[in-house]
């Protein structure tokens, strides 16, 4: 999933600890060759070049991955869409050559994205592409994803406290031995020099999303690499989200979401969903501000 994955775990033995973390690691794997869009033999990506033709029958994995894509597009009014794979192509070469897309492009690719093209029947379990050309893109849920399936096999396996890392996406189960929760150091241009600000938490999931790291330079101006579906462009405001829900999957999804609306809306679809928090850190030319969510507060920690 082009990220390293890590695995924190409390076992009762050292071979258990072993035969868990192999299991997991081992369903990270196959999950990958379901979703990556790096491989052009994996399922994702013969499904889009078949389901404009006919509905295709899927994997139970990647059924689910759209079920839940397709329910936070809703919730988000589009701003997370797994369509938007011809744009994050688009934005991938740009980031490449250093130019923006060309407007012909841009419009071309917008003309194949849309989540309500894509029609998803639980009964038979396929998938239907209304437009020819679309390109599924799940990066912004899949590590999320995979982290929660990573701890589900944890369970399975007796394994009640454990951490799954999948880049900036983590599940965690129970606290560790005598604490109240497990310590996630937060990473936002918003936390000032010398300080520290870390979450406390247990049994949830919590994604960071944001251009620190990913991000080009065009022309004087600075493009995340996560792109609107709406414009097409390359987000410019968002410079951090890190979102907190029940699963990982939720959260690496409304992370990706927040990241595209503007700051006031994105807090109010993490407050009007149960269970969720938000910090969203904006940019505005060399300024940042920041929006906490109420829940947020009470899981932050600062020294």
């Amino acid at each position: 999933m082009g990220t390293r994955v890590q695995i924190i775990l409390y076992a009762d033995s050292e071979e258990l600890a072993r035969q868990a973390a192999t299991a997991a690691f081992e369903r990270i794997q196959n999950l990958d060759e379901i979703l990556t869009d790096y491989n052009p033999e994996s399922e994702l990506m013969r499904l889009c070049r078949e389901a404009s033709r006919r509905p295709v029958p899927v994997s139970g994995d990647l059924l689910s991955v759209l079920d839940r894509s397709l329910g936070v597009s809703r919730i988000t009014d589009g701003a997370f869409d797994v369509t938007v794979g011809p744009l994050v192509a688009l934005w991938r070469e740009a980031r490449r050559t250093k130019r923006l897309p060309e407007r012909r492009l841009l419009a071309a690719a917008r003309a194949r994205v849309g989540y309500k093209n894509v029609l998803l029947d639980r009964e038979t379990g396929s998938i239907k592409l209304r437009i020819s050309g679309m390109k599924l893109d799940v990066g912004g849920i899949a590590k999320g994803y995979a982290a929660d399936q990573a701890l589900a096999v944890l369970k399975g396996h007796g394994i009640l406290r454990a951490l799954v890392a999948a880049g900036g996406d983590i599940a965690v189960s129970g606290a560790p031995p005598g604490k109240v929760g497990w310590t996630i150091a937060v990473q936002s241009p918003a936390v000032a020099p010398g300080e520290k600000m870390a979450l406390i938490l247990h049994d949830c999931g919590v994604s960071t999303s944001g251009d620190t790291e990913q991000f080009v330079e065009i022309r004087g101006a600075r493009y995340s690499h996560i792109v609107d579906p709406k414009t097409g462009r390359g987000v410019r405001h968002s410079a951090t989200v890190t979102v907190i829900a029940p699963d990982d999957t939720s959260a690496d999804a409304l992370a990706t979401a927040l990241s595209v609306l503007p700051p006031k809306q994105g807090l109010k679809v993490a407050e009007s969903q149960p269970g969720v928090a938000a910090l969203i850190v904006a940019r505005n030319g060399d300024q940042l501000r920041s929006y906490v969510s109420r829940r947020m507060q009470s899981y932050m920690s600062r020294h």
